[in-house]
C-alpha cells in the first residue's frame, strides 16, 4: 500500500499563484497534480515555471502543459478525440440523429514524458517508465 498524503490547494489569481507553491514547498510536497481549470490552462506557462523553479514534478492535465516545459501528463489523446469527434459529424451530415448516437468516452490516453524538465529539477526517470512513455520529448 502506498502511503501518499494529498492536500488540495486552491489557486483563485494569478497573484496568489507563486505563493501557493512556497507554501507548498515549505510543507514539503513530493510533487503537484495541476487540475484541468481554465486557470491552469490559462496560466499553464508559468505554472510549469514555478514547477521548475521549485523544483517539483508535476502531472498535468494535457499534453500542452508538457510542451510548455512541464514533466509529464497521462490524458486523452487530443488528435484521436477530434478525429473521433469528426465521425460523428460525418454520420450527423449523412442524416443520423445526434439524440439516437451513443456517448462515448474517451479509449486513447497518451503517457507524455519532458526529459528536459526532468533535467531541469534534478529527476531522472526510470528506463521502465520511458518504455511505456508514448512520446518522450528530448
Amino acid at each position: 500500500m502506498l502511503k501518499v498524503q494529498l492536500n488540495s490547494v486552491a489557486v483563485e489569481s494569478f497573484e496568489e499563484l507563486e505563493n501557493r507553491f512556497r507554501s507548498i514547498v515549505k510543507a514539503r510536497a513530493d510533487a503537484l497534480i495541476a487540475d484541468r481549470g481554465g486557470f491552469f490552462v490559462t496560466h499553464q506557462k508559468e505554472l510549469v515555471e514555478l514547477a521548475v523553479k521549485y523544483r517539483l514534478p508535476g502531472m498535468y492535465p494535457e499534453q500542452e502543459f508538457v510542451l510548455a516545459g512541464g514533466l509529464m501528463t497521462y490524458a486523452t489523446s487530443i488528435p484521436d478525440l477530434y478525429r473521433r469527434a469528426a465521425t460523428y459529424v460525418d454520420k450527423i451530415l449523412k442524416g443520423a440523429k445526434p439524440a439516437d448516437l451513443p456517448v462515448e468516452q474517451p479509449k486513447k490516453f497518451e503517457l507524455i514524458i519532458n526529459l528536459k524538465a526532468a533535467k531541469q529539477i534534478g529527476l531522472t526517470i526510470p528506463p521502465n517508465v520511458l518504455v511505456r512513455a508514448d512520446k518522450v520529448i528530448k
